[in-house]
């Protein structure tokens, strides 16, 4: 019986990877390890005690007793704590998903690689604030990193065996988000609630205001470049209103081999479940017919500064990603908060670079976690000054 961990799971990747494990049979074909959440305790038991999972962790210490309250009587473990959370990724599994939501998902999927197997990776974070980490230690313990992106799961299913020197570039595609339409001195009176509402896909809100502002995109080129070894150049976006296409991949003969499927998540997490085979999905098979046209246009950088930024922390290097990140991640606090406007964001990111880039170290790759960390705290506190200074 394989083993399985779900780092996140009452996020809105977990909730679909729950139901993928469900509908596959639940526990009667799959050991669940661990569980892991936050706030919503009620929900992360009710799918312990379903998949009879041997732990579920919060990741909020105050939440511990009233996670307990609803495991009473399971048999299920209860723990809470950052520290309870990266003692569950630890337990040996032979597949773990990593979908907890920003920086917080890299200690824990650390942990996973450590000790072996697979990780599907969601939580593009891991690779933008550490690649160089990440990858050392997937190659140090023999584990194999599946991206769970849409995206990049594209990309990878798209190259196949292909050899990268035969690729010309990979172009990722974006739908826009909720204001790809808009003209833009209306940007920046956009609120929360309008930035919070995608077109296309069913997220979580900080994902759903990052497609908006394009950050999410600008996470996904970076991560593309780790995780394949590509060269800014050669890493393309092209806003798909449709998103049918995820990516596509153009090989030096001109050839290109493109990725379709609908806007649903349960495919990338099925694929990267059941991979290397390919098994029956509950996602709509597409009727083109009925779609009729797919169209692309160029990003307009004045609209989404994210996209430049992201190239230039590309040609950084170093400790670039990691600032990046947690000033990206700071930032759209501030912009949850009512701190400071949709259009804000991007020159707080900005600003947080240029002051990190005077740092000593800055351009050397972080040779561990506490480093990585390290500059995640500073970035997040030249980021919240920029903000204030907005």
């Amino acid at each position: 019986m394989r083993s399985v961990t779900v780092l996140g799971a009452t996020g809105s990747i977990g909730e679909s990877a729950f139901d993928l494990l469900m509908r596959a049979g639940g526990p009667e074909r799959f050991r669940t390890i661990a569980l892991t959440g936050a706030a919503n305790v009620a929900r992360l038991a009710e799918m312990a005690r379903a998949l009879r999972a041997e732990i579920a962790v919060t990741a909020l210490p105050e939440k511990l007793d009233d996670l307990r309250a609803a495991l009473a009587g399971s048999g299920i473990e209860a723990a809470a704590g950052p520290q309870a959370v990266i003692e569950a990724a630890s337990r040996p599994a032979d597949w773990t998903l990593s979908a907890i939501i920003g920086a917080a998902g890299l200690p824990p999927g650390i942990a996973a690689l450590r000790r072996g197997g697979t990780l599907a990776l969601a939580n593009k974070e891991s690779l933008v604030t550490a690649g160089r980490l990440v990858t050392a230690e997937a190659a140090r313990s023999g584990s194999r990193i599946l991206p769970v992106d849409s995206e990049h799961s594209a990309i990878f299913q798209a190259l196949g065996s292909d050899n990268l020197e035969n690729v010309e570039s990979v172009t990722i595609t974006a739908s826009g988000g909720a204001f790809r339409d808009w003209p833009i001195e209306r940007l920046a009176g956009a609120s929360v609630a309008e930035a919070s509402s995608h077109p296309n896909w069913n997220m979580g809100q900080r994902i759903t205001i990052d497609s908006a502002s394009m950050f999410n995109k600008a996470l996904e080129v970076i991560e593309a470049h780790e995780l394949f070894g590509l060269e800014a150049e050669r890493i393309r976006v092209l806003v798909h209103p449709q998103s049918i296409i995820h990516a596509f991949v153009t090989h030096r003969d001109g050839a290109s081999m493109a990725h379709m499927g609908p806007p649903d998540m349960r495919h990338a997490i099925g694929y990267a479940l059941n991979w290397p085979e390919r098994v029956a999905l509950p996602v709509p098979t597409l009727d083109l017919a009925a779609i009729g046209s797919l169209t692309f246009r160029e990003p307009d950088e004045s609209r989404w500064p994210a996209l430049r930024l992201a190239r230039e922390v590309i040609l950084a290097g170093g400790a670039a990603g990691a600032v990046f990140n947690a000033a990206k991640e700071q930032a759209l606090d501030d912009f949850i908060a009512g701190h400071i406007r949709f259009t804000d964001m991007a020159p707080a990111v900005e600003r947080a670079l240029a002051l990190s880039s005077r740092e000593a170290g800055f351009g050397e790759t972080p040779d561990d976690l506490d480093e990585v960390l390290g500059w995640d705290r500073l970035a997040r506190r030249h980021a919240a000054c920029a903000a204030g200074a907005a």
